[in-house]
């Protein structure tokens, strides 16, 4: 229901009051909502890192052909699992969240750099925009449905 006030200068001003349960269902989407972006963003870095434990050696290969050393390739699984698991149970979400967006820019800079190669494009769009979704992590946290949440208080 929205009112009318004055306010102190004279001017009015709109104030919106919500019913508790209107308020309370928004608030459990948002959580929830958060909760999901937090799994949806960082399931991609999940699996990849598995999946580069089930192909240690192709993997090693791949890197070492563009020029990064294949014994990075311990420290790169340990990021991308152990940083989305972070990620998706909110701990020290900003910090991981910035750590995690710096990797995947310059993982695209290092590995999808061929723009001639329409494929390459757009998996370093998809680097860059996977950076912009931990951007907003790094700035908003990750919301009451985490472990900084309960840690916070």
């Amino acid at each position: 229901m929205s009112s009318l006030s004055p306010t102190a200068a004279g001017n009015q001003t709109a104030s919106v009051s919500m019913d508790p349960s209107r308020e309370s269902t928004a608030s459990t989407v948002r959580k929830v909502s958060e909760l999901a972006g937090r799994i949806l963003l960082s399931v991609l870095f999940l699996l990849s890192g598995l999946g580069k434990i089930g192909a240690y050696a192709g993997t090693a290969a791949y890197m070492s052909s563009l020029g990064v050393p294949g014994a990075l390739l311990p420290l790169v699984i340990a990021t991308e699992v152990l940083g989305a698991i972070a990620i998706i149970v909110g701990w020290n979400t900003r910090v991981i969240a910035l750590l995690l967006g710096g990797f995947s820019l310059l993982t695209a800079a290092i590995f999808h750099n061929n723009f001639a190669d329409q494929i390459q494009m757009i998996m370093f769009l998809k680097n860059v925009a996977i950076a912009g979704g931990y951007l907003l992590l790094v700035a908003n946290g990750a919301g009451p449905l985490s472990i900084d949440h309960r840690t916070a208080k």
